[in-house]
């Protein structure tokens, strides 16, 4: 979560009204085993963007223990949508399954291998893509995601500011990421065939839709 606005979202999380029993099972593991999961308010803008839209098919790419597909998956099984969703990490992909089954859906597609190769394999056009996996890889997921993508289709790439240090000081371990993400957002801003917004909250979301 970007510090500058950490007592804003505070308040928004204040009231945002959870009864999904699975849906706070899954947050209270991800906060006691440091998983990284959309943030609560990021959560609600996803569902609201998805339901809104009226999205059908959405590609995920970053499954880790299914909270995000769950929201997402939810909210278009009134639309008969499907939901395809792709994890690298073996134990994150297995708890995804066993959160997949407790939720009832039946509208998930599960995929565990490595996102880079795994897309260009999807034979299937979507209205929406929610990126959040290896933020050196963004680009590359951004350009096959988006052959995927249908006109009019949305691409919504999370944690894309990367803890604010795009525009702060970081860690020189960082180096390499910080300036891909900086290049990718310059790219996102100037690239023809669509529309691009940077909105500052929960770690940095960017919101891509093609023409």
């Amino acid at each position: 979560m970007l510090e500058e606005l950490k007592e804003a979202n505070e308040y928004i999380i204040s009231k945002i009204k959870e009864n999904d029993e699975l849906i706070l099972e899954m947050e209270k593991y991800a906060n006691e085993y440091n998983v990284p999961i959309v943030t609560k308010e990021v959560a609600e803008y996803l569902k609201f963007i998805v339901k809104s839209n009226g999205i059908k098919n959405i590609l995920e790419v970053g499954t880790a223990i299914g909270y995000s597909g769950i929201l997402m998956a939810k909210e278009i099984e009134k639309n008969d949508g499907k939901l395809y969703t792709i994890e690298i990490d073996e134990a994150r992909y297995n708890l995804a399954q066993e959160n997949f089954k407790k939720s009832g859906l039946n509208n998930i597609v599960s995929i565990k291998g490595d996102a880079v190769e795994e897309i260009k394999k999807i034979d299937e056009k979507f209205d929406f893509v929610f990126i959040d996996a290896s933020k050196g890889h963004y680009m590359e997921f951004f350009e096959d995601s988006y052959k995927l993508l249908n006109k009019d289709g949305i691409i919504f790439i999370d944690n894309i500011m990367f803890r604010g240090y795009l525009y702060k000081e970081y860690p020189k371990r960082f180096k390499t990421i910080v300036r891909r993400l900086n290049e990718f957002i310059e790219y996102l801003y100037s690239r023809d065939g669509g529309e691009f917004v940077l909105l500052p909250f929960g770690d940095g979301i960017g919101l891509f839709r093609k023409k």
